[in-house]
C-alpha cells in the first residue's frame, strides 16, 4: 500500500530555510506525480511546487518560485522540499500528495488530483 509520511518541519525566524523530506513505500516513486501542499489556519489547502517524474517537469506557484526547490531521491523513497528565504507568509502545515494518474498542468493542481497524502509537518515562520 502507498504511504507517505512528512517530516522536517519546525519554528524557524524570517529568512531562514528548512528542508522537509517525504518518505514513501509502497510504490515506485518515479511512477508517481509528487505535489506538495500547504495549509493555513482558516484557509484553503493550496498546492506549492509539483513534480512529474518521468515526465521531468517540475513547477512552482509564484508566492514560492525562487525560493522553494523540490527533488526525488529515488534510491531512498523520498522527496524532499527546500525552503530558503522563508517568509512569515509561509506558516502553515505542509503535506506531500502522489497520485499515478494525474499531471502537473491538470487535476493535479487541486487536492482532488491525489489519492494518497501525508499527514503534515507543521513549519512556523516567525521572530
Amino acid at each position: 500500500q502507498v504511504q507517505l509520511v512528512e517530516s522536517g518541519g519546525g519554528l524557524v525566524q524570517p529568512g531562514g530555510s528548512l528542508r522537509l523530506s517525504c518518505a514513501t513505500s509502497g510504490f515506485i516513486l518515479d511512477d508517481y506525480v509528487v505535489s506538495w501542499f500547504r495549509q493555513a489556519p482558516g484557509k484553503e489547502r493550496m498546492r506549492v511546487s509539483c513534480d512529474s517524474g518521468r515526465n521531468d517537469r517540475t513547477i512552482y506557484e509564484d508566492s514560492v518560485n525562487g525560493r522553494f526547490t523540490f527533488s526525488r531521491d529515488n534510491a531512498k523513497s523520498t522527496v524532499y522540499l527546500q525552503m530558503n528565504n522563508l517568509k512569515v507568509e509561509d506558516t502553515a502545515v505542509y503535506y506531500c500528495a502522489a497520485d499515478r494518474w494525474t499531471w502537473c498542468d491538470g487535476s493535479g493542481s487541486s487536492v482532488e488530483g491525489y489519492d494518497h497524502w501525508g499527514q503534515g509537518t507543521q513549519v512556523t515562520v516567525s521572530s
